[in-house]
């Protein structure tokens, strides 16, 4: 399981003229369900995204958590954190699980998420959003369950 985590101000996910999620302070994340994710990957990201600390204490040092600042997280699906374009011009996606698996696992870790009483809005999975955001710092993080970074 792959995601890329950035810390905002605010986020937004639209799809053609329908808002599906808004969020303020808290975490923009990109989450790609990869081939081969088992629970335990669902585990480290749910632990991962609500343990991160990248919030500012007192000091201006990141030392506080979501759970910390009281922040939400939008988390949208997305499928091309898989892409690999080694070869060729044309990215290949076929690290990425297949929709049904991928949708289950993505819902999953959206559910144990807001279940730790983090607010948590959504995409769509498998559609086509329109997603707005206010990098703060900016602070991106990347993420793997299979430690490959």
């Amino acid at each position: 399981m792959r995601a890329v985590v950035q810390r905002v101000t605010s986020a937004a996910c639209d799809i053609a003229d329908r808002r599906t999620g808004e969020i303020g302070k808290g975490y923009m994340v990109l989450l790609c369900v990869m081939e081969g994710d088992t629970q335990k990957d669902i585990e480290y990201m749910v632990q991962k995204l609500t343990g991160l600390r990248v919030f500012e204490d007192e000091q201006g040092k990141m030392n506080l958590s979501i759970t910390d600042v009281g922040g939400s997280m939008l988390i949208i699906s997305q499928f091309t954190l898989a892409g690999d374009a080694r070869k060729g011009r044309r990215p290949s996606f076929i690290a990425s699980a297949a929709p049904d698996i991928g949708s289950k696992m993505y819902d999953e870790v959206c559910d144990i998420i807001s279940k730790s009483g983090i607010n948590v809005q959504k995409g769509e999975f498998g559609a086509d959003m329109k997603i707005s955001l206010v990098n703060d710092g900016p602070v991106t993080i990347l993420l793997d369950s299979s430690r490959l970074f």
